[in-house]
């Protein structure tokens, strides 16, 4: 299926190269972070996750600031592909606890162990974190995640606090606590992407929450969790009117337009009383994604100013507010 693998930090450098096939010229990483850093096809400034140069198909994904790449001749679905990146991300990120450049060098004979056990001769057998526990020896080296700076865009708001991140998802599924204790915990978080188009008067002109219900396990047996989600909680408008269902369902109703649930989740009793039955996988997993356009107050608003400084200039000027769990 996929003839080589490859990790590339932001400046290009080789991290990991794995060449399944042989059918690719050496020199594939090179030339793929030079199209991608030019790239100005199309009347696009940033390159699709799949495009062709001299007969060989590129799919990558960005993960952290890592640039996960995977090359072939042959025609592959892209989204097999992408996906298959996506899992190879987090199965590392799993066994390594951190995922970043630093982490990658330090650990380079596990990664290598755990893309060999992941891919043979460029065919998928496994991408479970559970399952490659009994093919997979090396130990991982524990990168201190207190000294990490944080990468996402939520970071601008938290410089010069005294707030320590917290340590407790970062650590490897495979490593156990001092005295060799094994880690009872389950974590839990909700992590929502809000997009919001405001007019130049500052008001809302389109608004939509992408969501994710995402779990990390260390709970050992394998026992079953239910995880309980809001009686009044609807999917999917069928036609009627935000207003109908807030009618019938009352002021507080939660409704999606769309969600999907992980291969592990029982939908049984879900119908009945809005109740998830699972038996998590070792590792970090999605358990729930979401989508909703309904309106909602969002946590910020934005104003613009517009003033004309001459014939060929123009002076932009934001307002930017963030209301603090009012209203959210």
């Amino acid at each position: 299926m996929i003839s080589q693998f490859f990790v590339l930090s932001q400046r290009g450098d080789n991290i990991v190269f794995r060449d399944y096939r042989g059918e690719v010229q050496k020199g594939s990483a090179e030339i793929f972070f030079r199209k991608v850093k030019f790239w100005k096809e199309d009347g696009q400034e940033e390159a699709p996750p799949v495009f062709n140069v001299d007969g060989v198909n590129y799919f990558h994904v960005k993960v952290v600031g890592l640039l996960f790449v995977a090359t072939t001749r042959v025609n592959v679905s892209p989204s097999l592909v992408l996906e298959l990146l996506q899992r190879i991300a987090r199965v590392i990120k799993d066994y390594l606890g951190v995922l970043n450049e630093d982490s990658l060098r330090k650990n380079f004979v596990l990664v290598y162990e755990l893309l060999d056990e992941v891919i043979d001769f460029g065919y998928v057998q496994t991408t479970s974190t559970e399952l490659l526990k009994s093919y997979v020896f090396n130990e991982p080296i524990v990168i201190d995640a207190s000294r990490l700076q944080p990468l996402g865009p939520a970071s601008i708001f938290m410089q010069g606090t005294k707030r320590m991140p917290g340590t407790a998802v970062t650590k490897s599924v495979v490593a156990n606590e001092p005295g060799g204790r094994k880690r009872e915990e389950i974590f839990v978080d909700i992590i929502e992407k809000i997009s919001v188009t405001f007019s130049s008067s500052g008001y809302i002109l389109t608004s939509e929450i992408d969501g994710t219900i995402q779990m990390k396990s260390y709970l050992t047996g394998n026992p079953e969790i239910r995880l309980a989600l809001n009686d009044d909680l609807s999917i999917g408008k069928d036609g009627r009117s935000i207003y109908d269902y807030r009618i019938s369902s009352g002021p507080g109703a939660v409704v999606l337009d769309d969600c999907n649930f992980h291969e592990s989740v029982r939908l049984d009793s879900f119908d009945l009383d809005r109740t998830l039955s699972l038996v998590p996988p070792d590792g970090e997993f999605p358990v729930m994604n979401y989508r909703m356009t309904q309106e909602f107050k969002p946590p910020f608003r934005i104003n613009t100013l517009i003033e004309e400084a001459g014939a060929l200039k123009v002076i932009i000027v934001y307002h930017f507010r963030i209301f603090r769990n009012k209203g959210w």
